[in-house]
């Protein structure tokens, strides 16, 4: 016996538990409808998903840039207190070296880094300054800094550091 379709085959073979014939052709009906996605319906989501997207992945893109530049904020904050610190703690001079073309800030006492953070590397951030260095003395007072300007930046996403003469740091 040869029936219509698969699924009238299973109906009349009880495997959906209804062998009328009202019944049978609604629930298939209804299980034919529902085996899928139509073509219109996966466009549709899929065109709201690339809206969302496209508004979400920008702005998400900003708050990456935000976090780095912050990042690499306060790591220079803590190098320009360690600066101060060693020069206070050892008695000695030590200076904050700027290399701004490759993104590279030192601390040195003498001949001896201390420390040296590479922040083009680490961040991503460009940095621009208005002086290579500021040495600080044994009391912690800042050398040639005269009002030392250093902006760190990273695409859209930007923040200066001042250094005051007396080699205070200011954001």
């Amino acid at each position: 016996m040869q029936f219509g379709n698969a699924c009238d085959s299973r109906v009349m073979r009880g495997e959906f538990g209804c062998v009328d014939r009202p019944r049978r052709s609604r629930y298939c009906a209804l299980v034919k409808r529902k085996l899928g996605f139509n073509i219109i319906e996966l466009t549709i989501v899929l065109s709201i998903i690339a809206i969302l997207s496209a508004i979400a992945l920008p702005r998400a893109a900003g708050f990456v840039d935000a976090m780095e530049v912050r990042g690499a904020v306060t790591e220079i904050d803590a190098l320009f207190s360690l600066a101060r610190h060693v020069a206070i703690a050892r008695a000695v001079q030590s200076s904050l070296d700027i290399d701004p073309a490759r993104g590279i800030i030192a601390v040195r006492v003498g001949p001896d880094t201390v420390m040296k953070r590479e922040l083009e590397i680490a961040h991503g951030v460009t940095l621009q300054s208005t002086r290579a260095s500021i040495t600080y003395s044994q009391t912690g007072i800042g050398y040639g800094a005269a009002n030392l300007t250093l902006i760190v930046s990273r695409n859209l996403a930007s923040d200066t550091i001042f250094v005051s003469r007396l080699g205070r740091v200011r954001r």
